[in-house]
């Protein structure tokens, strides 16, 4: 008896780590102050599954080497965690903006961008996640078009020059404040169209700024219909990431303001439909939430998301 009692139970254990691999490997945004070969170790300890960082400064455009020893540790932590941890994304600088035509601003905007490419594929990440870029106020003869053509071309230079990277790029949704390009499915198709490596581009789908831009997915009807969009005009192959946020702002407002899952306008049932669709198993789904030091509501947010899975 005892020993189909200890069958059964590791059949069991099997079973649901089985199961669990299926679902959307929920993980956070989490701070590296601590080193960033902590956070494998830090992720795990939260319940997270995948996890997303800053690997340089994204408030300056310039950003010192990483050390040998800081590497070593960093791919040392990630071999150590990856059947617990994974994949891994880093989020670029918020100052990057390959739409511009200003010389300047342009060469400043690649070389930070070239320089995050150089550290993830250092750091042996898997993802790098870019907002697409802005239509500067200043470039007023700029037209969406061009702005989406610039960036681009800017990605294939980096491609180009990236030719053996592993680091897919993933072009994030946006909520289309101010003149940001990414809010509508369209403006990632003219970007993806004209990228000549397409196995080097991808999309990360952020639930905030998807409904701040105006699609409706709070019910499983505007849910479908929503992804048929996304399937006609992206296609379901490059979706790669979610960041999951609840939306302090209403449907359309065009403002990015990230909740707590299931406190914001957005609501449960809309997470319950995408933690429980079988086309998005194993792609990593990021908390960017308000946290505090202590990340009890990351603790939070993740127990919330999981009781929704059937």
């Amino acid at each position: 008896m005892r020993g189909l009692l200890y069958i059964l139970t590791h059949l069991i254990t099997y079973i649901k780590k089985y199961l669990r691999c299926l679902d959307v490997r929920l993980g956070s945004h989490l701070s590296v102050s601590q080193g960033k070969d902590q956070v494998f170790n830090f992720a795990k300890g939260l319940g997270c599954e995948s996890v997303q960082i800053f690997i340089r400064s994204v408030r300056s455009w310039t950003s010192k080497p990483l050390e040998k020893k800081e590497i070593e540790a960093f791919i040392s932590e990630k071999k150590k965690f990856k059947n617990d941890v994974y994949p891994t994304l880093s989020h670029n600088s918020y100052l990057i903006n390959l739409a511009t035509t200003d010389k300047d601003k342009l060469k400043k905007s690649y070389d930070a961008m070239t320089d995050e490419l150089t550290k993830a594929n250092q750091l042996k990440l898997d993802y790098v996640v870019m907002h697409p870029g802005v239509v500067p106020s200043a470039e007023k003869n700029l037209t969406i078009k061009d702005a989406l053509s610039n960036i681009a071309n800017q990605l294939n230079n980096l491609f180009s020059d990236f030719k053996n990277s592993p680091v897919m790029v993933l072009l994030e949704t946006t909520a289309g404040q101010g003149t940001g390009l990414g809010s509508k499915f369209e403006h990632l198709q003219a970007i993806i169209e004209e990228v000549s490596k397409k196995e080097k581009i991808g999309i990360c789908f952020d639930t905030s700024h998807v409904f701040a831009a105006g699609y409706n997915f709070t019910n499983k009807s505007n849910y479908d219909a929503m992804w048929n969009e996304f399937e006609d005009k992206i296609g379901m192959k490059y979706l790669h990431a979610f960041h999951l946020n609840d939306s302090e702002s209403k449907l359309g407002s065009k403002v990015d303001r990230h909740a707590h899952i299931g406190q914001g306008e957005i609501g449960l049932k809309s997470f319950e439909l995408l933690l429980n669709d079988k086309r998005f198993e194993k792609l990593p789904g990021i908390l960017e939430t308000p946290k505090s030091k202590t990340y009890e509501e990351d603790i939070m947010n993740l127990k919330t998301l999981r009781d929704l899975l059937k």
